[in-house]
């Protein structure tokens, strides 16, 4: 089989790269898999191909981020290549914050079904689950509704496709009952590397509180800095708080305002981007993962990789996270997200009780182990296989 995956991947900062990343690795594993097509944003950067097999990988940096052309480019690449079927790793952003670069992305799957090319389409996002005022789309009022009708009508779109896989159950039932569809499935978001034998116990030095992804819209450090000032006043711990990551698209310049905000403070380690091969080292070194967050917008990578490393996390009860404690079994501990002053006791009931801490993080891991992109990319090949006997079985019929 030869398949395309149409998504953004490392170099690139473009959304949805690092999980691009590991479809790919994934997917070049599989010995149905003769030829990987990847069909990626451009980057000044070779791809980040240092993994196994990548020599069934061919690499066409055929779009642009805001580009009117990437629909008629990857259109155009995808007629020329002629692939067994076509992955599109998507959120509604993937291809461009305008609205007609954006937009156009998003109707490419249902051209290619019409041209009968099997086509699934991996939805990161819905829009009747994002708050779009919290993660930064719209101000409300008419713009929130503009928004959310040009959502719903991409939405019908993209369920124009063969299939489109989401990532949490409630995705499935909201997509069913709104748009009436007939070709949703779940397929889990996954956990990206599993560390075979994570060590549970204490690293050395000070405990370290770390958030990861690009933070200014929904994902607020400042919560979290002032946590863990009420932290240091109330135990005897030398506590760091790690910010590993950068601005959303949304929000330039708001990690360094925030730096010079709390330039006072002591012990916060800002990273920038964080490089692929650099993920492990950030997550391995970390006492606590903290999401301070306002908003959710999909099934949270970041869950999944701190699950991986074996790592004990600190949530607001709220929206997908709170989703994928009770479909996956994760566990963490909970605050309010609009209080700095319950986050900074979330974490201490984590620093304090170190029996608590490696309970939620062997708890973790063992959810992340279970749903491995080793088997959800073997479910997307099989998702992929019933397409065909599907199309297989219709030609007959028509033939006789």
């Amino acid at each position: 089989m030869k398949i395309a995956v149409v998504t953004s991947f490392p170099p690139s900062k473009v959304t949805l790269n690092e999980y691009g990343y590991h479809l790919v690795k994934n997917f070049v594993n599989k010995n149905d898999i003769t030829e990987l097509l990847l069909l990626t944003d451009k980057t000044k950067a070779l791809k980040q191909l240092d993994f196994d097999n990548s020599h069934k990988v061919k690499v066409n940096e055929c779009w642009s981020f805001n580009s009117y052309l990437s629909f008629f480019t990857i259109l155009k690449t995808i007629l020329k290549e002629r692939p067994d079927a076509v992955l599109f790793n998507l959120q509604f952003l993937k291809f461009g914050s305008k609205k007609i670069p954006a937009a156009m992305g998003l109707m490419l799957p249902m051209l290619l079904r019409l041209i009968g090319i099997s086509t699934i389409v991996l939805l990161h996002n819905i829009m009747e689950e994002v708050d779009l005022t919290k993660a930064g789309f719209s101000k409300g009022g008419l713009q929130k509704k503009i928004y959310s009708f040009i959502g719903t009508n991409l939405t019908k779109c993209l369920l124009k496709s063969d299939r489109v896989a989401v990532t949490i159950q409630k995705y499935v039932e909201t997509l069913n009952e709104k748009y009436k569809a007939a070709n949703v499935t779940l397929i889990p978001h996954g956990s990206f590397e599993m560390v075979k034998s994570p060590n549970f116990d204490l690293q050395q030095g000070p405990k370290k509180i770390m958030a990861f992804g690009k933070f200014g819209t929904y994902k607020k450090v400042e919560i979290m800095i002032e946590a863990a000032q009420q932290l240091r006043e109330r135990i005897n711990e030398e506590i760091e708080v790690v910010i590993a990551g950068t601005d959303s698209p949304n929000t330039p310049g708001y990690l360094d305002s925030v730096q010079k905000k709390y330039s006072h403070v002591k012990g916060i380690t800002f990273t920038g981007y964080v490089e692929e091969n650099d993920v492990e080292r950030i997550f391995t070194e970390s006492t606590v993962v903290v999401f301070p967050y306002t908003a959710t917008t999909g099934s949270s990578g970041v869950l999944h990789q701190a699950g991986s490393y074996g790592k004990a996390v600190v949530m607001p009860d709220l929206g997908d996270l709170a989703l994928l404690v009770e479909d996956e079994g994760y566990k963490g501990e909970f605050f309010n997200p609009t209080s700095s002053s319950s986050l900074s006791l979330a974490i201490e009931n984590i620093l304090v009780n170190d029996s608590y801490r490696k309970e939620l993080a062997v708890a973790n891991y063992k959810a992340a182990k279970a749903l491995s992109m080793e088997r959800i990319t073997e479910m997307y090949l099989e998702e992929f296989r019933n397409i065909e006997e599907v199309k297989f079985g219709k030609s007959l019929i028509s033939n006789i």
